[in-house]
């Protein structure tokens, strides 16, 4: 399988329905790697310090289903959108991303660690602003898809700022 045309064989990415379902398995592998570490019923997570704006724990749910299909599509759209170095440096960059994403919750949640997960939550930040800003010069569409996702990782890295505060 080929993710850029060029030589022999198919571009995989070039027919749409492969491509959007190629992004929606590797973004749901991601977002299913990530929930297996995530334990908002423990007991560490219940005793930590929280601020009173700290959502509950199923409105993660609810914002994060969206936001995964979301990237899935930006995903999609903006391997359509691009050949040959390009597209190779978006995919990188995108799973990259989804790295960091999953990652968060395993500093977080598995390791225990706010700190580290603080680390990993502004590497995301930059990761997020760094993707955009690509994909806003080959695809503005996707670009313009990820901004509530990028919106919803601030807020996460300012819960997660909180946290550590609170809980040293």
């Amino acid at each position: 399988m080929r993710l850029t045309s060029g030589g022999t064989g198919p571009d995989v990415l070039s027919h749409p329905w492969k491509r959007y379902s190629l992004s929606a398995v590797v973004v749901a592998a991601s977002a299913a790697a990530g929930s297996a570490a995530v334990d908002p019923g423990s007991d560490w997570y219940r005793g930590l310090s929280k601020l009173v704006w700290q959502p509950p724990a199923w409105a993660f749910g609810v914002v994060w289903t969206p936001l995964y299909a979301s990237i899935a599509f930006a995903a999609g759209h903006a391997l359509g959108r691009t050949r040959g170095r390009e597209r190779v440096r978006t995919a990188v960059r995108l799973g990259a991303n989804l790295a960091l994403n999953t990652g968060w919750t395993w500093l977080f949640f598995r390791r225990r660690n706010p700190r580290a997960a603080l680390a990993g939550t502004l590497l995301l930040d930059l990761s997020n602003a760094g993707l955009i800003r690509q994909l806003a010069r080959t695809d503005p569409v996707a670009a313009r898809t990820l901004l509530p996702y990028a919106a919803w990782c601030a807020f996460a890295t300012a819960l997660n700022v909180s946290l550590t505060r609170r809980n040293p």
